[in-house]
């Protein structure tokens, strides 16, 4: 396969990245951002592109793709619903529809939230703007088109969040989180649970589009027993 991952320098896109660099059926990994991730891996190429709400000059790079991971993402705190809305909705969809267009046996993967309001009438903006945004990729024509909306997740092999309260908290949290994660694993997920199953619904089917944490953890338990696994 080849896979491409929006938002690698993330949390969650790091543990994507993780699995699918490890991934024994993966063969080249794309990594599309503004800027480069500094590490090399003889399947990793980068695309580092200002414009994420543009591709025009780039669109030759982008074809020929399987799956891809959508993990950018920003925190709602402190913007206005259309700040929030231009950050989540019209960056996600401007690269959305052009990879759709390229190519169209792609599996798209995006990472949304858990609480995300798909009537996208609630009283809680970014979980209405998270909602318009899940509404709009089911529209699009890919192969297939699936929205995680994890709740808590706990990084592991080193991986870090690029918010610094996040990352303090996690900190903070470690030495409670990991005996819970093990108490409760499908209510609190590990990157590497969320970028197993990111690679493995790039593999195979599922039937349901919006997985929850639980979801998500089966996904992953799947592929963490599967050949492919390398």
């Amino acid at each position: 396969m080849k896979i491409m991952i929006f938002g690698a320098t993330g949390m969650v896109g790091q543990g994507a990245l993780r699995e699918a660099l490890r991934a024994a059926d993966v063969e080249q990994v794309l990594c599309v951002g503004r800027t480069p991730l500094g590490q090399t891996d003889p399947k990793l190429r980068e695309l580092v592109h200002a414009d994420l709400f543009d591709y025009r000059a780039v669109e030759a790079q982008l074809s020929g793709y399987d799956a891809c991971l959508f993990c950018l993402g920003v925190s709602s705190g402190g913007m206005s619903e259309a700040e929030y809305t231009r950050l989540s909705y019209d960056l996600t969809l401007a690269a959305a529809t052009t990879l759709a267009r390229l190519n169209p046996r792609m599996r798209f993967v995006y990472v949304s939230g858990a609480g995300t309001d798909s009537s996208e009438q609630g009283r809680t903006m970014w979980a209405r703007v998270k909602g318009r945004t899940e509404n709009a990729l089911r529209r699009l024509p890919f192969q297939a088109v699936y929205l995680f909306r994890p709740g808590a997740i706990q990084p592991l092999h080193g991986i870090v969040s690029k918010t610094p309260a996040y990352r303090w908290l996690y900190w903070a949290t470690k030495p409670l989180l990991t005996p819970l994660r093990k108490l409760m694993p499908r209510q609190i997920l590990s990157t590497e649970n969320v970028g197993l199953a990111m690679l493995e619904l790039s593999r195979s089917q599922t039937p349901t589009a919006v997985l929850e944490s639980a979801d998500i953890y089966a996904i992953a338990q799947r592929s963490a027993g599967g050949s492919a696994r390398g």
